[in-house]
């Protein structure tokens, strides 16, 4: 878990290193990089389920905003429309794990 000097909350961290999954939607996670294109820096987000290690949910943008990860997990969400309730932590850099 990546500890910043920052003002924002920190998301425990569930999985501890258990990535393990037994069924789809049990467990989710999720991050933010960044690509160097001809037009500038990219940044793409993405939700992956750990039963399958598919992507189900993904958004780009030019800018990295925490409304990046949420379009993410939005799509994730409509596609695979889990009975669960959401854990998300919001923050320069988001990580999202869901259990």
């Amino acid at each position: 878990m990546t500890d910043s000097n920052h003002a924002f909350n920190i998301a425990p961290n569930l999985l501890n290193r258990d990535f393990r999954a037994d069924q789809p939607n049990q467990k989710w996670a999720g991050d933010i990089s960044y690509v160097w294109t001809r037009e500038g820096w990219l940044y793409p987000a993405v939700i992956l389920d750990l039963h399958s290690r598919c992507v189900i949910g993904w958004a780009m943008s030019n800018r990295m905003k925490r409304d990046l990860a949420i379009r993410a997990l939005k799509m994730a969400i409509a596609l695979r429309q889990p009975p669960w309730g959401l854990h998300p932590s919001y923050g320069p850099w988001v990580a999202i794990l869901l259990t």
